[in-house]
């Protein structure tokens, strides 16, 4: 995807508690039991989730995220289940934080689970609910108890015994810090560009290339002259241009329109469609035509008849001429600006936004397009400083076919990725890449050419460009016989570096030395006097691991990781049980209980009584005497990462 959308969040707390800040836990559970006989009954639970939210179905799937699972402590004897738990209908969409289709709840879930008394002395059942939550940045995991009456009355969801043992263990999980106030004083992070504005740059973008283009530059000298002769003053000429370049501008945003329809139906229908297996390979298949269309083996043409009828209606007098006069040339340059609009098309579609953000990019891409015949209206005499059409025009199509190949490629790769199919590894994408780029390179340096192509000599600006392109053939190239990640320039276009041909051999992310218990950690530090950077994270989320691809792997970060820090990396969800000794009843301060019996339990208990939150991916740096360096840091760029590190080494 050409972009991501990131919000803020809140402090979490771990379990049934509120969140650090007063928010609400972001899935919320009530339960009700429905007799249907003397023998026979159905426990519900409703599962409310907070806008943003969503709540994974009972389904496990690979490389995807934690199932809600239910677990009834009964006797077999006196109870049995009825049937598998059944839910409400769950949604089938991409998750934005696993990159796959996937069944998921949003804003509310019901589930039902229906049993058979066995023994009528029977007054209870218990039971947990294990789930994990995600919003578009990080994930939460929970264990949720739960007590049925089967006598009708009230009962705790909670009777279990702390003894003095289990007290102890809960003591040892508490850290003695120092700086606490650094906790309160907000998470460091910083907030994404606006995403909009980042469409209407990358539609400006794709404008200003448009302008390049045979279909479009000779349209400019002649139309702005034009107007300036046509007018009956100056002024008029100049006001005319620029209404000229104003419904250029309306004419693309008018092209979006459509699509906002279909986001009032259903909101969420842009990114669904644009993100499903077939729909990336019809993308796939487009552009490769696009691409084929600019090498120049074929003309891409809206009908005649269209153009034609612009043109009559262009004689009309006044504004409504002259935006005939814009939609005739909108309709005549489309054998060059169709590919880049389906390009921005794709992109904007497959980013969050839908319909807004393909409306930003076509105001960006028209306003691209309308600049110069509103800037050469105000100066006219710039008009001499224009380069005459030539060959050079082709050039740039023929390159522009070559970008083409490359995006199609990242639709197929997420095809292949979401279906899990192994044709598209990481190296495998890049060598492709990698062919493309050489290929670039011998087109521009004149040895190889495609229809259309005027035979001349290499031209200074032309020979730049080459050695560029030679420059990125030379840089993919590292990036392909690299078993590093090497190719953070393209961070998000190829696949991630764990779908890869290369195995690993170890555990910890990039190779680093990590510990992933505390006590081993803390032990390592105070022996090495290093400080701590303790790293809470899990094995299904998935901002964890682009915070150890995109953000780790930078070279001035991965030095202060490997040589001034001991890295503690704590996995909340990881569900090896403890050893049996090592087992105990975690009490909060508010009075609640909570088995602890595997080691993501432990961890995730650590966090939140440590630190008040439950959220991954979540670094803090300290010292092994408990002395905050400075304030935690959660999912971010590497810019505000390395400050942060470095702040924090600093202390």
């Amino acid at each position: 995807m050409y972009l991501k959308k990131y919000f803020l969040l809140l402090f979490l707390f771990f379990g049934w508690a509120t969140f650090a800040q007063g928010e609400e836990e972001p899935v919320q559970w009530t339960t009700s039991i429905e007799r249907l006989s003397a023998t026979e009954a159905v426990l519900h639970f409703n599962a409310a989730i907070k806008e943003k939210w969503h709540l994974y179905s009972l389904k496990e799937f690979e490389d995807g995220p934690l199932p809600t699972e239910f677990t009834f402590v009964f006797d077999s004897l006196k109870i049995g289940l009825k049937g598998e738990i059944e839910s409400s209908l769950p949604q089938f969409k991409f998750d934005q934080i696993f990159e796959i289709d996937l069944p998921f709840f949003e804003e509310e879930a019901t589930f039902s689970q229906r049993i058979t008394l066995l023994d009528s002395s029977v007054e209870e059942i218990r039971g947990e609910i294990n789930y994990q939550a995600c919003d578009d940045r990080l994930c939460i995991f929970r264990t949720e108890p739960f007590a049925f009456s089967l006598t009708g009355e009230v009962i705790a969801a909670s009777t279990i015994e702390v003894t003095e043992e289990d007290k102890a263990r809960s003591a040892a999980l508490t850290l003695s810090l120092k700086n606490k106030e650094l906790l309160s004083s907000g998470l460091v992070d910083e907030e994404d560009a606006s995403p909009l504005l980042n469409l209407f740059l990358l539609g400006f973008l794709g404008g200003l290339v448009a302008l390049l283009t045979p279909c479009v530059f000779p349209m400019i000298p002649l139309t702005v002259s034009f107007f300036l002769k046509q007018g009956s003053s100056l002024r008029e000429g100049i006001f005319n241009a620029l209404l000229y370049g104003g419904f250029i501008v309306l004419i693309y945003v008018l092209l979006s329109l459509p699509f906002h329809f279909l986001d009032s139906l259903n909101p969420e229908i842009l990114n669904s469609i644009s993100t499903n297996v077939p729909l990336n390979l019809v993308f796939f298949g487009v552009f490769v035509f696009f691409a084929f269309s600019f090498f120049g083996f074929y003309e891409l043409t809206l009908p005649s008849r269209w153009g034609n009828t612009t043109d009559e209606s262009s004689n009309l007098k006044g504004a409504a001429g002259i935006f005939f006069m814009a939609l005739t040339l909108a309709i005549v340059s489309f054998s060059c600006t169709g590919p880049i609009l389906g390009s921005l098309l794709a992109g904007s579609l497959t980013a969050d936004g839908g319909a807004l953000q393909l409306t930003a990019g076509m105001t960006g891409f028209g306003v691209a397009l309308a600049l110069p015949f509103a800037l050469f209206a105000l100066f006219p005499n710039a008009l001499n400083a224009l380069p005459k059409s030539g060959g050079w025009m082709t050039t740039v199509k023929v390159v522009l076919g070559f970008l083409e190949l490359a995006l199609a490629l990242k639709f197929l790769s997420n095809a292949d990725l979401v279906s899990h199919w192994g044709l598209l590894k990481r190296e495998v994408f890049v060598a492709i890449w990698v062919l493309l780029a050489f290929g670039l390179t011998l087109y521009i340096f004149g040895l190889i050419r495609f229809p259309h192509d005027i035979k001349g000599r290499l031209s200074k600006t032309r020979m730049g460009l080459g050695a560029l392109s030679l420059v990125l053939t030379a840089y993919l190239f590292n990036g392909l016989v690299s078993k590093e990640n090497t190719l953070t320039l393209l961070s998000g276009f190829p696949p991630p570096a764990f779908y890869s041909i290369y195995t690993t051999t170890t555990d910890c992310p990039l190779g680093l030395d990590c510990y992933k218990d505390f006590e081993r950690g803390l032990a390592v530090a105070r022996l090495q006097s290093k400080p701590i950077l303790l790293d809470f994270t899990g094995w299904a989320c998935v901002n964890c691991r682009k915070m150890e691809e995109n953000v780790w792997s930078k070279p001035a970060i991965f030095s202060l990781l490997n040589e001034e820090v001991v890295l503690i990396s704590l996995y909340i969800d990881d569900r090896t049980a403890l050893p049996e000794n090592d087992q105990f009843n975690f009490q909060y301060s508010d009075g609640r209980i909570r088995s602890i019996n595997t080691v993501g339990e432990k961890w995730a208990s650590f966090q939140s009584l440590n630190f008040s939150t439950a959220s991954q991916p979540y670094y803090v740096l300290m010292q092994p005497d408990g002395t905050l360096l400075n304030t935690p840091i959660q999912y971010t760029d590497s810019d505000t990462y390395l400050a942060w590190l470095k702040d924090g080494l600093a202390q």
